[in-house]
């Protein structure tokens, strides 16, 4: 699995405009949701916001990994967002979230959403990496480091 099977160019937010976990979570949803518009966005945001409550897929190091599994789709799909303030979002540091990677598998691809969980988990892990996410100028940059970076693994 490689993260260009999840991500395209088009589902990056370089600056997103939320200030509150569950308006990241919508906005997150509404992008991917304007592109695969069998996916309705007050579905995918409640199922989001369900997870959540379930514990906080804020992981630390200003990384969140919302995820979730929805009915009618056939492959993993992914939004990048990333908040140049910083969003608090329940983090296991404490701290500020600022890269958001937005997972959302089929209902019955469990082994899937594991896979695109721990990769996308592995590409963040790197603080010089995400450093240069939080520097880059716009979504074209930040796609281009993000598979670049994927390469490597």
């Amino acid at each position: 699995m490689s993260i260009t099977d999840i991500l395209t160019p088009d589902m990056v937010l370089p600056d997103l405009s939320s200030d509150s976990k569950n308006g990241v979570l919508r906005e997150l949803a509404a992008k991917l949701c304007a592109r695969h518009p069998e996916i309705k966005p007050e579905r995918l945001a409640a199922i989001l916001v369900e997870r959540e409550r379930l514990g906080s897929t804020a992981i630390g190091d200003g990384i969140a990994i919302p995820h979730g599994k929805i009915e009618g789709i056939d492959s993993i799909l992914g939004v990048f967002g990333r908040s140049l303030k910083g969003v608090e979002f329940d983090s296991l540091d404490g701290k500020p979230t600022h890269l958001f990677f937005l997972l959302v598998a089929p209902e019955e691809a469990a082994s899937l959403h594991l896979k695109a969980l721990a990769r996308v988990s592995r590409l963040l892990k790197s603080a010089t990496f995400r450093e240069q996410l939080m520097s880059a100028r716009d979504s074209a940059e930040i796609y281009r480091l993000i598979i670049d970076e994927d390469e490597k693994y």
